[in-house]
Parts: C-alpha cells; structure tokens; sequence
C-alpha cells in the first residue's frame, strides 16, 4: 500500500511494507531526490534495518545459550507495518514483535517511524521502546538512496559528496558481508568524494570514525542537490549497486559482524542496549533544493 505526505515543497510516498520512504518530488520542479527504484540493479529505495544492520557471521548469533538465525540487515525492511497520518506533513509507522519474530529475534519491541515535512527538509525519526521486564539488545540504520544524476541531468560522475568536518576519509572493507580490519583512506580534496561507480565495486564503504554529521549532495552541472544530517550514529556507510545511478548515505546505530567476532550477541559491536521499560530515539534530515 501506497501513502503519502505534502507541504508546498515537497511530495512524499512510502510503502506500507517495511515502512519505507519511495520518493521525495520537489512541487515546483518535479525533480525525484530518490532512486527509481530499478530491480535490475536495486530494488528497493530506503529500507529500516532492523534489528540488525549489516550481515551477522553465517547469518547466526547466540544469546542465553540459544542460536538464532536473521538474515542480513533484519526483517523490518520486509514486514506489513501499521501507519498513522498525523497530520497533511507527518505520518507515523509502527511494527510490534509478533510470535514469528519471537523465534528469531527473542526480545519484545514496539518500532515507530516517524516523518515529519518542515519546509524543504523531511526528517525521519527511529523510535525503539522495550515493553519487557528484560534488556532489549538490537542495531537500526537507515538506507536511503539517492538519485545521482538527479532528472537525468548530467552523469554519474558530474555528482559528489561535501562532508563538513573530514578532509580524509577511512573506510573498512567488506569480506564475505563482514567487515574486515583492512582499511583505505581517501584523501579529500576540499572535503569533496567525487562519484564513480568504481568507489562501491567493492561493496559498501564502512566508518567507523566519521567526523562530519553533514553530507551534501551536489553537481556540478547544476544547483539542484541536497543536504543530509544526523546525529548521534556512530557508524555511518555509503553505497550503490554495481554501476547503479545512486548513492546511499546510511546514518547507523550497530553494524555488522567483524570476520573474527565470536557470534555472541551481548559481545557484538555497535549492538544498542535499552532498558525495560525505556524509549530509544535517533533521527536523520534530508534538505532538498
């Protein structure tokens, strides 16, 4: 199912399914800001990662002395939520565990995403809240893509990312979906990446250190771009499909298995733990222009 939001600046759909953000269509330009969508390369357009983001090592972890499987990334980004208009410009979707997930994932949850339009920016708010009497132990990430080139203007490589506070920037690389402790740095010039489908045929490029909360998407044929900011995630990876015309810029909290980790969950890096009874909150921005 089809919903959607609207100010004077911006049109905003999501599907139902795995609550996720399809498209953000400026009113006066009819400029899509998101991927297509196209399956030959990507399917998808912004899926949650919930409650794991990244792979898990031979897709199993254990806790309390039990093993569990979860696909990569989770289950949230494939499951039916429940959704509330708020108002003309804000729109809440919420996912509760079931009995099914209770045999993947054993710990209670409610999950809201919350959209909110101010102006020409649309904020998307992760709240997590424990209704258990026991610690809930999870990771969420968000995984927009963005159009790059935007409404067929220009190439790929015309586009680049403009980071606030990095003038180099260290990834990890993957191995086998984990994450390996061989790292690159790219020097940047002017805190510019320039894009080129070569930078992710490797996969993803993982942070662990990012200093900027703000990554501008920008061209250089014309103004049209768009700001992203988040705060309080600590990892943070940015992506495409194999010579795909987008980018993901992917604000974590949690991320996946390193190749040596032990498969524990309360050992897992990143892994996010909230009290009984207690309410867990992050948000990202997205300024088109």
């Amino acid at each position: 199912m089809i919903v959607s939001i609207r100010n004077e600046h911006l049109a905003i759909e999501f599907a139902t399914k795995g609550a996720e953000l399809k498209s953000i269509v400026g009113i006066d330009s009819s400029v899509n800001y998101m991927w297509r969508g196209d399956a030959q390369f990507w399917g998808k357009f912004s899926p949650v990662l919930f409650p794991i983001v990244g792979a898990l090592k031979e897709n199993t972890y254990e806790y309390q002395g039990q093993k569990y499987t979860l696909p990569r990334h989770g289950f949230a980004r494939d499951m039916e939520f429940e959704h509330e208009l708020i108002s003309a410009t804000e729109i809440a979707f919420k996912l509760k565990h079931t009995e099914e997930t209770l045999k993947i994932y054993p710990f209670q949850f409610e999950l809201t995403l919350c959209y909110r339009l101010r102006g020409a920016s649309l904020q998307c708010t992760y709240q997590v809240v424990n209704p258990s009497d026991q610690t809930m132990l999870f990771s969420i990430g968000g995984h927009p893509a963005f159009a790059a080139p935007l409404h067929g203007e220009g190439t790929y490589t015309d586009y680049y990312l403009e980071f606030n506070n990095d003038d180099e920037l260290t990834f990890h690389h993957i191995e086998d979906n984990l994450i390996s402790d061989q790292t690159t740095t790219i020097e940047l010039k002017d805190k510019m990446l320039p894009l080129k489908h070569e930078l992710f045929y490797g996969d993803a490029l993982v942070f662990k250190n990012l200093k900027s909360n703000h990554i501008r998407l920008l061209n250089t044929k014309n103004y049209k771009g768009l700001n992203f900011h988040f705060e309080g995630f600590p990892y943070f990876g940015i992506w495409a499909a194999i010579d795909a015309d987008f980018v993901c810029l992917e604000p974590w909290c949690g991320i996946a298995d390193g190749v040596n980790h032990n498969q524990h969950l309360t050992e897992k890096e990143g892994i996010e733990k909230l009290s009984a009874g207690e309410t867990w909150e992050r948000s990202w921005e997205v300024c088109c222009f």
